[in-house]
Parts: structure tokens; C-alpha cells; sequence
């Protein structure tokens, strides 16, 4: 990979575009060696279900202390921006982190963002000094609203959370990424090795995964294919793919003498 090509969010430089979610792994053992082949140094999780009191010694966080990561704690399971915004501070009270990864729903059957108070959370928790990364949908007017709020990368979803189906819609991803002066991080919906390499070559900065390593069959070997893929992707990226063409063209001279 280009030396120059860097990942900056927050001030903070990244070697990885993986950013990978705590949950839903068969056990911690699985989900420690998923997170290691995965190469993440963001790592994710529901701050809801982190012991504030004792984040040192929660349940989620000690299996992975011997690891160097960057926490990236969610405000999944608010409803309301104030909800959300109690909920960061009490995060970075904690100690645990001023990295703040905003997603309010009201819908639990689609899990979709809550557009206007994602947009008022982020606004109000970036002017207190979080690194907030908002969880959005993939409408480009609102990813650049939330840029202009203050937000350190925005993170539109491929499709619902959890779903596993793939990239919805591209030329909006396409679109979000032509307009954004901060990283676009693809955050839920993809499923395989296939979406993430779809996803990179549109050229989004990095991609947010959970369930599709956690759930399955091998965990750790998924997470290790999606790294591959990350990687891939980003470089075809930069290479610069050939344009689509209606008809055949001949790859040298002597074919096409052949050919005629």
C-alpha cells in the first residue's frame, strides 16, 4: 500500500481501515483471535453494555487488554440525541474514551438512523470536543450536513444494520465520497469478503463491520478475509480501473491482426 495513502480521524493516523465491532462472537476466546487477524485498530462497542464504573475490569474490554486499540464506544439503543449525549459523556467521564460514535434509532424493526437528532447530537457533542462519528443512512445532503456539524468522518450505512445485504445503493455511496472532506467510513449491511471489495473501489476511506465476522462459521478466518478485502479494495482504487465498454477490444496488435 502507498506509504502516502493515510487514514487520519481525529488527529489520530490509522494503518488500518478495519474497524471492528465486540459483539455477538461465539465466546471471548473467538472473539480476541477474530479481532487480531482482522488487524483493526478501532474496535467498537455498545456502551450500554460496558461497566462504567469499572471499565478496566468489564467484561468486553479485559480480554483485549493486551492489545493496542483505539475505542470507539456506540450510543446504540438511544432514542433521542439527548439520550445519546448522556450517554457519551458519561463514556469519556469513565475515561474510556472522547471517541464517540453517534447512532440513534427509534425503529427496531429497521434499525435506521434517526436523521434529525443524529445531526443535533453530533453538532453539540462535537463543540465539547468528541471525536464524534455519526452513523447515518447513505443520503449525500445529510452526510455533508453532518461533516459541517463537526463530525470526524461520517459513516453511512450500505444497507440496514445486520441485514448482510450488500451495497443498496453505490452512486449515493459514490457521491458521498466526491463530496466529503472527511474520511467516509461504510458502517452495516455488508456481508462478505465480495461487498468490501465493492464498497473500497468506490473509495470510502474504511468499513465498520460486527455481525457479518462475529456470526460466521469461522469468525476468525472471515475477519481475515475482510482484511484482505479492505486491502484490495483500496488499492484497486488507487490503481484506476478501465472504463466499461459496450464492445470487445483486443489486448495487443498482433491479436487484432489475427482477429481481422
Amino acid at each position: 500500500m502507498n506509504k502516502q495513502d493515510k487514514l487520519v480521524i481525529g488527529g489520530k493516523e490509522l494503518s488500518s481501515r478495519f474497524f471492528i465491532g465486540t459483539g455477538r462472537y461465539p465466546n471471548p476466546f473467538i472473539q480476541k483471535e477474530a479481532i487480531k487477524k482482522s488487524g483493526a485498530e478501532v474496535l467498537t462497542f455498545a456502551i450500554r453494555r460496558v461497566n462504567l464504573e469499572m471499565p478496566d475490569e468489564d467484561a468486553i474490554l479485559q480480554h483485549l487488554e493486551d492489545q493496542s486499540l483505539t475505542y470507539l464506544p456506540n450510543t446504540s439503543g438511544a432514542k433521542t440525541a439527548e439520550e445519546a449525549i448522556r450517554i457519551a459523556k458519561l463514556a469519556r467521564a469513565s475515561g474510556l474514551s472522547n471517541w464517540i460514535k453517534i447512532e440513534i434509532s427509534h425503529n427496531n424493526k429497521t434499525l435506521l438512523p434517526d436523521p434529525i437528532e443524529t445531526l443535533k447530537a453530533t453538532e453539540i457533542l462535537a463543540k465539547e470536543g468528541f471525536v464524534v462519528l455519526p452513523y447515518t443512512s447513505d443520503d449525500p445532503i445529510l452526510c455533508k450536513r453532518l461533516e459541517e456539524a463537526g463530525a470526524a468522518a461520517v459513516m453511512p450505512g450500505a444497507a440496514p444494520i445486520g441485514t448482510g445485504l450488500g451495497i443498496l445503493n453505490p452512486f449515493n455511496l459514490s457521491l458521498i465520497v466526491e463530496e466529503a472532506n472527511v474520511p467516509i467510513i461504510v458502517d452495516a449491511g455488508l456481508g462478505s469478503a465480495a461487498d468490501v471489495t465493492q464498497v473500497m473501489e468506490l473509495g470510502v476511506d474504511g468499513v465498520l463491520m460486527n455481525t457479518p465476522v462475529a456470526k460466521a462459521k469461522d469468525p476468525i478466518k472471515m475477519a481475515q478475509a475482510m482484511r484482505y478485502a479492505i486491502e484490495a479494495g483500496r488499492m484497486s482504487y488507487l490503481a484506476g480501473r478501465i472504463p466499461k465498454k459496450r464492445y470487445a477490444t483486443a489486448s495487443s496488435i498482433y491479436e487484432s491482426l489475427i482477429l481481422s
